[in-house]
């Protein structure tokens, strides 16, 4: 009822149920089943992206129940891990599998989240739908699309959520901050939060409602935990992979999440959060990046973010296509730079007898 609520569904929308035969991806070691996005939903970037488990069925990939592994070598390499890749397993197979995963981006026009099996060697596809993702992912996806001819500027345009723009707006860590850092996990949403530790989606209201920043911390995220994650400003579990629940509901929201950060122990009934031989109560401050997969003790210095370069064309193809004139409302030299900066056709002016700015475009003084 709270995913209807955030998303907008109707309480009296049934589920539809699919009845089709099964396929097992638990018979053995040449049998697995996985999770893929065909760009990576955090970035945008052309990559595949994905993870799988040996010998197991879908839904232990994603409960967070176990960690999986990378699907391709590159990606294993990027995070540095031992356990082979399915690319490395069985070449064949994720052969044809990267082959269907370009042939879905084509049909549908559009990033897929797809789920497979692998039974005795053999590929099964067993569903693609659309494919949540970051808003700069999104921006990205939009713009190279355009690029790649897939669709046009207009569209691309079209696709981009207006109050999804927001997360790009939210800070970064100060890289010259002086960070403790306590454990890495899996970067599995994009930017960095910082709050008081809670340890269950009610706590995770109640402490937000009261005015304070807050972290959820979990093992394991399931739906029942989407109220916190809502109120919370980050995710931290310490199982599950880059396609579990956790992952997956907070890019859909825009959080911050840090998933399967292995080297941590958190318990909710004695609420508390052990890491490098520390331990953390309920109510200490700690940072999360979910750029790096980073946590980090006590609160970390915050700076603004950079408009990335897909952003601004973005930008650029609304203005072309826009008929409406934008103003902001400004009173001093500085906000009149930073209203030009992002866009702004013209500032409803200042005080005349307290404004000595240079910056062309303020109305009605127009200098």
């Amino acid at each position: 009822m709270v995913y209807r609520r955030l998303h907008h569904i109707a309480d009296d929308w049934g589920t539809a149920v699919t009845v089709q035969a099964m396929v097992f991806g638990n018979t053995g070691s040449d049998s697995a089943t996985g999770v893929a996005f065909t760009r990576d939903p955090s970035t945008g970037e052309k990559i595949l992206y994905g993870e799988f488990l040996l010998d197991a069925q879908g839904e232990d990939v994603v409960s967070g129940m176990r960690t999986p592994n990378y699907l391709t070598e590159a990606g294993r390499q990027r995070a540095g891990s031992e356990s082979p890749s399915l690319e490395m397993l069985m070449p064949a197979a994720f052969s044809e599998f990267r082959r269907i995963c370009d042939d879905l981006e084509r049909h549908f026009r559009d990033m897929q989240d797809v789920e497979f099996t692998i039974e005795r060697g053999k590929l099964w596809m067993l569903q693609t739908r659309t494919a949540k993702r970051s808003a700069e992912a999104a921006i990205r996806i939009a713009v190279e699309m355009a690029d790649e001819g897939v669709i046009t500027t207009e569209e691309a345009v079209g696709r981009i959520d207006p109050t999804s723009l927001e997360q790009l707006l939210h800070p970064t860590l100060d890289p010259r901050a002086a960070r403790e850092v306590i454990a890495t996990g899996l970067p599995a949403s994009p930017g960095a939060a910082c709050g008081r530790i809670v340890f269950s989606a009610e706590e995770a209201e109640k402490v937000a409602q009261e005015g304070h920043a807050v972290i959820l911390v979990r093992t394991e995220t399931s739906p029942e935990d989407i109220h916190g994650m809502h109120a919370a400003e980050g995710v931290l579990t310490t199982r599950g992979g880059m396609t579990s629940h956790a992952a997956v509901v907070a890019r859909g929201m825009g959080k911050p999440c840090v998933s399967g950060a292995a080297t941590m122990k958190a318990d909710a009934k004695s609420r508390t959060l052990k890491a490098m031989g520390r331990t953390f109560e309920a109510g200490d401050v700690i940072t999360i990046d979910g750029t790096t997969g980073q946590v980090m003790a006590g609160k970390v210095a915050m700076r603004e973010p950079d408009m990335s370069p897909s952003f601004l064309r973005l930008m650029g193809w609304a203005d072309e296509i826009r008929r409406m004139k934008v103003r902001a409302n400004a009173e001093t030299p500085t906000e009149v730079r930073v209203a030009r900066a992002f866009g702004a056709d013209a500032s409803a002016s200042a005080a005349p007898s307290t404004c000595s700015s240079t910056t062309a475009g303020c109305w009605p003084c127009a200098r």
